[in-house]
């Protein structure tokens, strides 16, 4: 049973994740302070308004702003349970940057008292965890550190993962299942019982190894899973076959269940956290260092499809629909149709023109090219050649006789059916 008094929290890093968990946390009743490093950001949701696209979110964060559960602030103050949510990327050779998860904990280690949970949210090499206990216990040795000490220890220190999907992170953070890990059971126990006052979904305990792994083969499943579709995409245009017909009859089969091919593979989640098992483990991992290059290729594949599609075309302007990772949200990182738009704005200058509704002005990966950033209509009107990139559905609406007449490159399959006056480039094929 949960005990009436509501727990105060800090959530460390106010991004994609962190600032939905902190105004999650805020709709259950506890005090929840988010602290992040840019001031635009603390100041944006001081004010009830959000940073990042997500739906349902502004409304959210306006309403636990309005009743005070949640405020944001530079800096960290005492708290019951830290939240950490700051990002960890990889650097040169793909090997694993967990400094802003240190920097976070070095924070976290002069706040804290006994009695105080720490979690780490962070998606993370096996064993980050235990090297953020270390780090505490060194800073405060006045602390019994779990794992580290034969007395009951004065905090807890856990792992768990989010498991979210873009444009669905609210519902998800309630009802998805938690896999909760930690240094030791008793820390495991507490900060169940902490997810237990805003989670809907089943909450398991296990080791904090355990669960740094887990987070990271689910998102290797998926990327090796998408690496055969995106690798079928490229036999099928080599064979001049339909790649969305074959894996469409494909699939009829019981058994089978192909996913979709796409221009590669982005956000900071698939493309990035199979590199984090490849670098603990580089011997055992072919097939998951295989399926990444698979996926890290398929730009250079449609970049060549692309150019020898306009280079076919001389002077004609070219609609690129879509800079985001994936659908219906304004998340650019690793996306591969950012960097394919990108790419073919520096070959081809001015003819460029980007369609990006999530969008107010284009990355500064297009400054200096001369690429222009459009609305639906201004494309349609005036490019002769489209390239969709990412699967938004206001994409999916543009109806057959508004694509009368064009060259269509769709990697997405947004549009699977064709007039009959379309030179499509179906699947990943290039027009006869």
């Amino acid at each position: 049973m949960l005990s009436d008094e509501k727990p105060s929290v800090c959530v460390l890093g106010l991004g994609y994740i962190g600032l939905p968990t902190a105004a999650v946390i805020a709709r259950s009743g506890c005090a929840v302070l988010g602290v992040d490093v840019t001031a635009h950001v603390v100041d944006t949701v001081n004010s009830g308004k959000i940073h990042i696209e997500e739906v349902d979110l502004e409304g959210l964060v306006q309403g636990v702003v309005a009743r005070g559960t949640l405020r944001a602030s530079l800096h960290i103050e005492p708290a019951d349970v830290f939240v950490i949510a700051v990002p960890t990327p990889f650097g040169d050779n793909h090997v694993p940057d967990t400094s802003y998860v240190m920097e976070a904990a070095t924070n976290v280690a002069a706040a804290l008292k006994a009695g105080d949970t720490i979690i780490l949210e962070s998606t993370s090499p096996v064993g980050t965890t235990e090297k953020m206990r270390d780090l505490i216990a060194k800073l405060r040795p006045d602390l019994k550190i779990p794992g580290l000490t034969h007395d009951v220890p004065d905090v807890a220190i856990a792992y768990c993962p989010e498991r979210v999907l873009p444009g669905r992170i609210l519902e998800e953070l309630t009802n998805n299942d938690r896999c909760i890990g930690g240094i030791t059971p008793r820390c495991a126990r507490k900060a169940l019982g902490f997810y237990r006052r805003f989670v809907r979904g089943e909450c398991v305990t296990t080791s904090a190894r355990a669960a740094e792994m887990t987070k990271l083969v689910e998102n290797s499943y998926r990327d090796v899973n998408i690496a055969f579709a995106n690798e079928l995409s490229i036999v099928a245009d080599e064979m001049e076959l339909d790649v969305w017909e074959v894996i469409r009859l494909a699939n009829r089969h019981p058994r089978v269940n192909i996913l979709k091919p796409g221009p590669g593979v982005g956000g900071h989640c698939i493309a990035v956290d199979p590199w984090f098992i490849i670098h603990g483990a580089p011997n055992q991992t072919p097939l998951i260092r295989i399926a990444r290059e698979v996926n890290d290729s398929k730009i250079d594949h449609v970049l060549e499809q692309a150019a020898r599609m306009i280079d076919e075309l001389p002077g004609v302007s070219v609609a690129c629909f879509g800079l985001a990772f994936k659908a219906n949200i304004d998340d650019f990182r690793e996306s591969p149709a950012l960097k394919i738009a990108a790419k073919l704005a520096q070959q081809y200058g001015g003819r460029i023109k980007i369609v990006e509704p999530y969008a107010s002005e284009l990355p500064a990966a297009f400054d200096g090219t001369g690429a222009e950033l459009i609305d639906i209509d201004a494309a349609l009107e005036n490019c002769p050649v489209m390239i969709t990139l990412t699967d938004h559905d206001i994409f999916k609406s543009i109806p057959l006789d508004e694509r009368a007449g064009k060259v269509v490159y769709d990697t997405r399959g947004i549009w699977p059916d064709q007039p009959d006056n379309v030179q499509a480039v179906t699947g990943l094929r290039l027009a006869s």
